[in-house]
């Protein structure tokens, strides 16, 4: 699915943004993000050069998660007095309560290795939802964030321009 999805995003928006304008939206969507910048970023995509890609990627990523951290129970509180909003946000609520047993247990570290761990249902704006619903303080959540993002960023770097480029060329 994330590849069909960036597959779309680049052919949509190719000739009308730059190969930096799409990695650098794509890294700002929910389950796309960092992970499918890079995707999107790799030679099997657009071929933006890697030391161009990440601080871009990393910039897309970041935006929304001190939004997220600040805003997203008012948004969830709201959403759940709204028809048709109520069922998105008890599924938000769902998730983040399925992934915070981690956090809860490890604390910092537990926020850093979901995020950075590049697994379906993790990563930043996930993250932000469940450190946000468990009350962690942001001055501890938001550096967490940051080293699970660059951890992601390793990661998905190695994948991006590595493996699955070399596979894909």
């Amino acid at each position: 699915m994330t590849d069909r999805a960036i597959g779309w995003l680049t052919m949509t928006l190719g000739g009308k943004v730059s190969g930096e304008g799409i990695i650098f939206l794509i890294s700002m969507i929910p389950i796309l993000e960092l992970r499918g910048g890079l995707l999107a970023a790799s030679p099997a995509f657009l071929d933006v050069p890697i030391l161009r890609a990440i601080p871009i990627c990393i910039l897309g990523n970041l935006i929304p998660i001190p939004f997220i951290l600040l805003l997203i129970e008012k948004v969830l509180d709201w959403m759940e007095k709204v028809p048709g909003f109520d069922k998105i946000a008890i599924w938000l609520r769902k998730k983040a309560d399925k992934h915070k047993g981690q956090v809860e247990k490890y604390g910092f570290w537990g926020l850093v290795l979901f995020v950075g761990i590049p697994l379906p249902g993790t990563g930043a704006w996930t993250g932000s939802l469940v450190a946000s619903l468990l009350h962690m303080k942001i001055r501890k959540s938001f550096p967490a964030i940051l080293l699970g993002i660059m951890i992601a960023t390793v990661i998905m770097s190695l994948l991006s321009y590595g493996l699955i480029g070399a596979i894909l060329q």
